[in-house]
């Protein structure tokens, strides 16, 4: 299992960004926004919305922690 960074294109609240997260985290993102019935990018939007300062690839490996921990909202 590769864990090199991957760096995508995704729009939020109108305006293109690039995330870079671990292919690991990318995948995690996959599931748990399907298991919503989101789209990853709906979801990094959620994500998005509610980080504050934060860094968004941080805040979406802490989202993604908090999920698998059960801890998600």
């Amino acid at each position: 299992m590769s864990a090199g960074i991957v760096k995508r294109s995704v729009m939020i609240a109108g305006h293109r960004t690039s995330v870079s997260l671990e292919e690991p985290f990318w995948r995690a993102l996959r599931e748990i926004a399907a298991a919503r019935g989101q789209s990853v990018q709906a979801l990094i939007g959620t994500i998005d919305a509610g980080r504050a300062e934060q860094n968004l690839s941080s805040a979406i490996r802490v989202f993604v922690l908090e999920a698998v921990r059960g801890m998600a909202p």
